[in-house]
């Protein structure tokens, strides 16, 4: 049998860290390994009970989710930790300096306990939780934020396909969307996303929207 996918719960409200700890662990397929209330405490036992997936407030005493993420997930990080961050706003102004740091997706406190539990298995599997159309609004929002910056690597290596491809997912588009958008398949759309998240050294597709703002190439 397949192992249970560890996680580590980490709120500061105790009533929503016990809630989400009692949803995960009737499941077969996930484990809690533990839980706590501060972002501190986070890092520390993240990096002690290496989980496969954190699930981690924004606001927390001691240390923010936001840092917490950066420092288990972030850039230059040897080991980097699946972060699914939640949150009590949809898409408040903290959501996307969450996914800057390194998470892999975030998902509303308030959301079912079906959509935590796939949000969990999905991070866990290495896909990103950011559905299409919260990319739209996402980017809509924070665009203007988003500047580009030096030291951002350059994009050479990439195809000019490649570079479109990764263009129409900063836009928010799904890979059915971009295979009616160049008249390709589906399975042809994965395979560029696949190279060009390899050749920039990215982990999802979160990361590449990210970096398309970052480095200029979508305005």
């Amino acid at each position: 049998m397949t192992a249970p996918t560890r996680v580590l719960v980490c709120d500061d409200q105790v009533l929503i860290r016990t809630g989400f700890a009692t949803i995960i662990d009737a499941q077969p397929d996930l484990e809690v390994v533990g839980d706590c209330g501060d972002g501190r405490a986070a890092v520390d036992l993240a990096r002690r009970l290496r989980p496969d997936v954190v699930v981690m407030d924004v606001r927390m005493p001691v240390l923010d989710g936001i840092e917490a993420t950066r420092l288990l997930a972030g850039a230059g990080v040897e080991h980097p930790v699946k972060v699914l961050v939640v949150t009590t706003f949809n898409l408040d102004e903290y959501v996307y300096e969450a996914l800057r740091a390194g998470a892999s997706g975030f998902l509303l406190k308030d959301a079912p306990a079906a959509q935590l539990l796939n949000g969990i298995r999905t991070v866990a599997s290495g896909a990103a939780l950011l559905a299409p159309e919260v990319t739209r609004q996402l980017v809509g929002r924070y665009a203007a934020r988003i500047r580009p910056v030096e030291n951002v690597p350059g994009d050479t290596a990439l195809t000019p396909r490649e570079l479109e491809v990764l263009r129409l997912i900063a836009n928010g588009l799904s890979n059915g969307e971009i295979a009616a958008t160049l008249v390709i398949s589906q399975e042809t759309v994965k395979t560029y996303v696949s190279r060009l998240l390899a050749k920039l050294g990215l982990r999802d597709r979160v990361q590449a929207v990210v970096y398309a703002y970052r480095s200029g190439l979508v305005t």
